[in-house]
């Protein structure tokens, strides 16, 4: 399973998105920061925080709590 964490910097979204994939101690996951990227932006602009699951093509927005994200990971 391989995980991507979309954000901003300076987002209280992704902070908060960032203490529930804690609390569910979710898998590792990558952060890529969208700010600097003129797709990603287009992309994600308005949604972020956005977990994608690259292997599945599967993304859950925000907002979700630990049920929801353990639902997304199949647990």
């Amino acid at each position: 399973m391989h995980l991507i964490l979309y954000q901003r910097d300076d987002c209280h979204l992704c902070d908060l998105a960032l203490e529930v994939l804690a609390q569910a101690r979710a898998p590792e996951f990558d952060s890529v920061f969208i700010d600097e990227d003129q797709a990603l932006e287009a992309r994600y602009g308005t949604r972020v925080p956005v977990l994608r699951d690259e292997a599945r093509g599967l993304e859950l927005e925000w907002p979700f709590d630990a049920a929801r994200l353990r639902a997304f990971l199949g647990g």
